[in-house]
This record gives structure tokens, C-alpha cells and sequence, in this order.
């Protein structure tokens, strides 16, 4: 399984509860595909987030955020 990191726009104003839910709906789609989430980074001053992601390649982890409602901005495939 290959390694991600993701990264999303537009989270400069998200709250607490919103960041949560964002979360949340990418847990709710992971596993039917695959993927596995470990961490997450919110840059409040640029407002991007950023996902650890594990998973069979790239388009399966565009597509859990694309379900989830948020698509990633970018995803990159991080060495081993």
C-alpha cells in the first residue's frame, strides 16, 4: 500500500465542528476503497489541510474526497 499526502483549499474560516465532520466523511468512505487515513494538518492562516493517506494509488484517494464532498486540491505519492 503506498503512502499520500493530500492537500485541500478553503478551510481559512472552518470551525472546530466543521473540520470535524470534513474528517469524518473521509473515514465513512475509506474503507470500502481501500484507504486508510493516519493524520491530519490544518494551516488556519492559509486555510489548507493536509491528509496522511495510505491506499492502493493516487485516484482511489482523489476519489474518497471527491465522495466525501471535499476534493483534495493535489495528491502526492510520498517515497518509501
Amino acid at each position: 500500500m503506498a503512502t499520500f499526502m493530500d492537500v485541500h483549499a478553503g478551510y481559512a474560516d472552518v470551525t472546530p465542528q466543521e473540520l470535524a465532520a470534513a474528517l469524518a466523511a473521509d473515514r465513512e468512505h475509506a474503507a470500502a476503497e481501500g484507504v486508510r487515513f493516519d493524520r491530519g494538518w490544518l494551516d488556519p492562516v492559509s486555510g489548507l489541510m493536509f491528509r496522511l493517506a495510505h491506499g492502493p494509488d493516487r485516484e482511489t484517494i482523489l476519489r474518497v474526497h471527491e465522495r466525501a464532498g471535499h476534493p483534495a486540491t493535489e495528491v502526492y505519492e510520498l517515497p518509501r
